[in-house]
């Protein structure tokens, strides 16, 4: 289903749910319903799907492999990797990319190990496949606990749905001592970069070509697609939400985490366990 297809299924009329409701259960921002996107074409979406497998399973590949694995013009195979934001591991991954002149923070966490919750907070966005269509993912991980303390659904890359759930982080969990991201146009923004500085918190940015500086983000994305998304064919943004949903509750509460000497996010984090590396 495309982002035309869910807006469509909001009733406008005064006799039903409130939009910000409606729209909440459709897991899509209320700025959506004024957004006419253009359907994908669906031998396209299969495409995007192919490359999606393909760079999660080998990160390191540019669109020239790509191209020659898939059998498709790489030209095609750039395009398409632009407009998704993946890039070979060499080039940090990025869904917001972002060519206008912007702040840029250091990167502060070289040689630095998260050594307590809220030490170290990292977000990143990612492409989810659907049966039709596709969305984007957001989530914001506490390092040291492996934790996940929100996350977002969009039909679309406007900035909304990062703030919500930045805000919802912040208001759930208190503030990191630290925030990392990529220079993307949404963590680069006044808004998000505001959002943690007006609590105290260092702003830490990916430096270019250092793929690897959000990597605890970069395996959380693995697990979501390889033991979610995967085995999935999520035919409504709803049905995506509710599934990743109980996904993100199963990892934060019961799956166990080898690097964390068995125990799960939620007991590290909560339980303010410590020497986990």
């Amino acid at each position: 289903m495309t982002a035309r297809d869910i807006v469509s299924h909001v009733n406008k009329t005064s006799s039903v749910l409130p939009l910000g409701i409606q729209t909440d259960l459709l897991g899509v921002s209320r700025t959506s319903l004024y957004y006419q996107p253009v359907p994908v074409d669906p031998k396209t979406l299969i495409i995007m799907n192919d490359i999606d497998v393909l760079y999660t399973k080998r990160p390191f590949y540019g669109s020239r492999k790509i191209a020659h694995e898939l059998g498709y013009n790489r030209k095609r195979i750039q395009r398409l990797m632009r407009e998704m934001g993946i890039e070979a591991i060499y080039q940090k991954p990025n869904l917001s990319s972002n060519p206008v002149a912007h702040p840029v923070y250091p990167y502060l966490l070289r040689g630095v190990i998260a050594g307590h919750p809220n030490h170290i907070w990292g977000t990143d966005i990612t492409y989810i496949r659907m049966h039709q269509g596709f969305v984007y993912l957001i989530a914001y991980l506490d390092w040291f606990s492996r934790f996940v303390l929100s996350w977002r659904i969009s039909t679309t890359l406007e900035i909304s749905f990062v703030l919500e759930a930045a805000e919802e982080a912040l208001n759930t969990y208190d503030h990191p001592d630290i925030a990392n991201s990529d220079q993307g146009t949404h963590f680069t923004s006044d808004q998000h970069i505001g959002l943690f500085t007006s609590r105290g918190t260092k702003v830490s940015m990916d430096g270019r070509g250092r793929a690897m500086d959000n990597i605890f983000t970069e395996r959380l994305w693995r697990n979501v697609k390889y033991e979610e998304v995967y085995l999935k064919d999520y035919a409504t943004v709803l049905e995506a939400k509710e599934n990743i949903g109980t996904y993100f509750d199963f990892y934060n509460y019961e799956r166990s985490h080898q690097s964390l000497q068995y125990k799960t996010p939620a007991e590290i984090y909560f339980g303010k366990e410590e020497n986990i590396v």
